[in-house]
């Protein structure tokens, strides 16, 4: 990591919640902090448009997944993510900056409902981790 931040990692998402609570003053609003991570996902879309279409370090060439596999280990090798190339420096920042803002929100929302970030990420870790491939999203 950089910005010589010396954080416990087993609390990251506790202490970032903390400093959330702590400067969010303007977008305190349920409704402000609900818009505003739809505002941040637009932003990540656009972002990753502007890669292709005014960047041009990655392309999509997509077309139908196949799901047709008898086995899962086939499956998972044939379907695509339909990139080609790799992100530049520059577009890795802009994406990196907006879903920073956009992780804010979500902890500034889980604040304001009460609920614990770290323990959603744990919880939603151990079910992926416990179901396998049973649990395909």
């Amino acid at each position: 990591m950089s910005n010589n931040i010396n954080i416990d990692k087993n609390s990251l998402c506790k202490d970032l919640q903390e400093q959330v609570s702590q400067v969010l003053i303007r977008h305190k609003s349920i409704l402000d902090i609900t818009t505003k991570l739809d505002e941040y996902n637009a932003r990540i879309n656009r972002a990753v448009a502007k890669s292709v279409t005014s960047c041009g370090c990655i392309s999509i060439n997509a077309s139908k997944q196949d799901f047709s596999n008898d086995s899962f280990e086939e499956m998972l090798d044939s379907v695509k993510n339909h990139l080609n190339g790799e992100i530049c420096n520059s577009c890795k920042e802009v994406l990196s900056g907006e879903i920073g803002s956009y992780i804010f929100y979500l902890a500034a929302l889980c604040n304001s409902l009460d609920l614990d970030l770290d323990e959603i990420l744990k919880s939603e870790y151990n079910t992926i981790k416990t179901l396998g491939v049973f649990s395909l999203k």
